[in-house]
């Protein structure tokens, strides 16, 4: 059987890739940009730079960045009207993984009309947008090759999955350079989001020969520099396997799809408002647990790839210390509990049903190596107190 994959029109990858813009856009024959980004990009000069290379080879753009740290069907609805009204040809996404969601919603609410809720999957969006291109700013979620976009309804607190080609970039560079300047706490929650990604795909239910390929390459890259860019951000060459592992985990899981960590962790988000990385990183163990005897080999191969364990061992060997490294890489990284993020208990508990139901109608969890039951989701959402 044959897998369909997708992938951005352009992808320009490794140093300064993203001053290659102004050529991308020519190539594109854009010549009007909306530059979609949020306020730390422009007080660190990175959306300065994108505008300066773009008005030095005659291209009109303007900035719009009052996007928020989770989107919301809210927080789109003002750049869908300056991009309505602006007369834009394209759009260029400059940022971590919200900037590029909201973007790519903008994009086609920009084009198509109609609210967010019309879009939310089961629903596949075909229809192509406005061209988006997207310069990522963190190595995490890979938005910037896969065919997904998440916004929440804050009139459900529900992060509404949205998926399709129409959400695919046309145009991706891929600068490590950008996210030099990363603090330590998102370079840990952006950096296990990338690897949940990437073990995501491997033992996904789609998997394919394809994205198997994308998906361990990933892990070997995050594996081994994690800790580095955690402990030394400005390693150079840890930041550029890290970016590079981020974009290979996000072509993995756009063709072989996430699991059960991320259908878990959208409500959390969603209802505490923890970053999404976060509460992957959160989970990632206890839903490994969970999942690892429904695919030993398929687990022992991450184990392997991260290099904590070699060929010699066998794969229950190799389990366990996939186990044991996930989680001191949380202990290490200074991974919050539920509790020490300052998520009030009795609170947490009363919305578990609520939150494993949405988990479950996301499609998610239905891709997992064994596809739990509702109460053995709000078991898992638990046990995150023990």
């Amino acid at each position: 059987m044959s897998s369909q994959i997708i992938l951005p029109r352009i992808m320009q990858v490794g140093s300064d890739a993203s001053l290659e813009v102004s050529k991308v856009l020519a190539s594109l024959d854009c010549n009007r940009a909306l530059i979609v980004t949020d306020k730390m990009m422009v007080k660190l000069g990175y959306a300065k730079t994108i505008q300066s290379a773009l008005q030095e080879n005659g291209i009109t753009c303007n900035v719009f960045d009052d996007t928020v740290a989770e989107p919301t069907v809210a927080s789109i609805q003002a750049g869908v009207a300056k991009a309505q009204n602006g007369d834009y040809d394209c759009i260029i996404a400059l940022g971590g993984g919200s900037p590029i969601d909201s973007a790519k919603a903008m994009a086609i609410l920009a084009k198509h009309g109609g609210v967010m809720q019309d879009y939310r999957f089961p629903r596949m969006v075909t229809e192509a947008g406005l061209p988006l291109i997207a310069i990522p700013t963190t190595a995490g979620t890979g938005s910037e090759v896969t065919k997904f976009t998440i916004i929440t309804d804050e009139k459900s607190d529900e992060k509404m999955l949205c998926v399709g080609i129409g959400f695919m970039p046309i145009a991706a560079l891929v600068d490590y350079k950008l996210t030099m300047s990363l603090p330590p706490r998102i370079t840990a929650d952006t950096g296990i989001d990338a690897l949940t990604h990437a073990i995501e795909a491997y033992v996904s239910k789609k998997a394919n020969t394809y994205s198997d390929s994308q998906a361990i390459s990933a892990i070997k890259l995050i594996g081994p520099n994690l800790r580095k860019v955690y402990n030394n951000g400005a390693d150079q060459q840890a930041r550029e396997a890290m970016m590079l592992g981020s974009t290979l985990a996000g072509i993995a899981f756009s063709s072989a799809s996430v699991a059960l960590v991320h259908g878990m962790s959208r409500p959390i988000g969603a209802f505490f408002h923890v970053p999404h990385g976060l509460s992957n990183a959160m989970l990632l163990p206890s839903v490994t647990a969970f999942s690892i005897s429904s695919a030993p080999a398929r687990y022992a191969d991450c184990a392997r790839a991260m290099g904590i364990a070699t060929d010699l061992d066998s794969n229950d060997d190799a389990n366990i210390k996939l186990l044991v490294e996930l989680c001191a890489l949380n202990d290490e990284l200074a991974v919050p509990t539920p509790e020490e993020f300052g998520i009030n208990r009795d609170a947490f508990f009363e919305v578990c049903q609520t939150m494993a139901e949405q988990a479950l109608a996301s499609g998610s969890p239905s891709n997992n190596p064994i596809e739990p039951s509702i109460n053995e989701i709000i078991t898992i959402y638990q046990g995150l107190w023990d």
